[in-house]
C-alpha cells in the first residue's frame, strides 16, 4: 500500500531500536508467509476475491489484523492488481485467466507494528514480455535494497531502481512511492523510484523502509478508476510491483519480509 509522492525531508523520520526491529519481525513474517501461501493457490479460474478470503482466513489463524482493510475506506485485506492495473486493485469475483499477470500487495498489523510487502506472479503461462517485466521489477527491488546502507542518500535507492528499470526498456511509475513503516503503516520518508543519486536525507541505522518499485511495460503515466482505488496504466500496458520491508542496521540492510530472514 502506497501513497502520493513528496519531497524527501528529514522531518518525521522515526528511528527504531534494535529491539523494536526484532519486534517488527512478527508482523513482517506473517506478511511473507501469507503472501507465499496466496501465491501457491494462484491459478486460472480462481477469483481475486477468493484469494482475499483465503488471506483473511490465514490472518485470523495468526491472530493478526489487516493493515489495509478499512484504511481510508479500502474494503479488502489484499490488493490484487491484474495486467494493466498498477496498484490498489480491489479483489473481484472475475476469474483470473491463463496469461494474466497478477500483483499482490498485503499488509499486517501485529504486536504494535506494521508489515508490508508485494509480489507479482504469473497466472499459468504468460507472455515473454510479462515474464521479463516481472523479473525486472523484482531485480529492481533488490538493486534498491543494495543501496540501503548508513551514509548513503535516500535517492541512491531511487536512482538504482530507475536506472535498472529504464536500462531494461521499461518505465517507472512516478505517482506512487515507497515509505517508512513502523508503528504506523505510512511513515516518513517517502521513497520515489526515480531521481538522481546523492540527494535527500542520509540513511541511518534504525530506519525501516518499505521499498516498492512499480514498473510498466509502456509509458509511466497512470490513472485512477471510478472505484477510487485501482490505478491503471494510461496506455493499457502491463504493470508489475514488488515490495519488501527493510530495516537499516549497523551492518547493513535486513529484509524483514523475507521468509529466510
Amino acid at each position: 500500500m502506497i501513497y502520493a509522492k513528496s519531497l524527501m525531508k528529514d522531518r518525521g523520520v522515526v528511528l527504531k531500536s534494535p529491539r523494536e526491529i526484532d519486534e517488527m519481525r512478527v508482523a513482517n513474517r506473517i506478511v511473507a508467509e501469507i503472501l507465499e501461501a496466496v501465491k501457491e493457490i494462484v491459478r486460472p479460474g480462481i477469483t481475486t476475491d477468493e484469494l482475499n478470503v483465503f488471506a483473511e482466513e490465514r490472518l485470523r489463524k495468526k491472530k493478526a489484523k489487516s493493515a489495509f482493510k478499512g484504511y481510508r475506506g479500502y474494503p479488502k485485506a489484499l490488493c490484487t492488481s491484474v495486467n494493466s492495473q498498477v496498484v490498489h486493485g480491489v479483489p473481484t469475483k472475475t476469474p483470473l485467466k491463463e496469461g494474466d499477470l497478477l500483483s499482490l500487495d498485503f499488509g499486517v498489523y501485529c504486536s504494535g507494528f506494521y508489515g508490508d510487502a508485494a509480489i507479482t506472479v504469473p497466472v499459468g503461462l504468460v507472455s515473454e514480455e510479462a515474464m521479463k517485466l516481472k523479473e525486472v521489477a523484482e531485480k529492481a527491488l533488490y538493486k534498491g535494497i543494495e543501496k540501503v546502507y548508513q551514509g548513503n542518500r535516500l535517492s541512491d535507492i531511487s536512482y538504482a531502481v530507475q536506472s535498472f528499470v529504464e536500462g531494461n526498456g521499461f518505465s517507472v511509475v512516478r505517482e506512487f512511492v515507497g515509505h517508512g513503516i513502523g508503528r504506523s503503516l505510512h511513515e516518513e520518508p517517502q521513497i520515489p523510484n526515480y531521481g538522481p543519486p546523492g540527494v535527500g536525507i542520509k540513511l541511518r541505522a534504525g530506519m525501516v523502509l518499505a521499498i516498492e518499485p512499480m514498473i510498466n511495460a509502456g509509458g509511466s503515466e497512470v490513472k485512477i478508476l471510478q472505484d477510487g482505488w485501482t490505478a491503471v496504466t494510461k496506455d493499457g500496458s502491463l504493470s508489475a510491483h514488488f515490495e519488501h520491508t527493510v530495516a537499516i542496521t549497523e551492518t547493513g540492510p535486513v529484509i524483514l519480509t523475507s521468509l529466510d530472514g
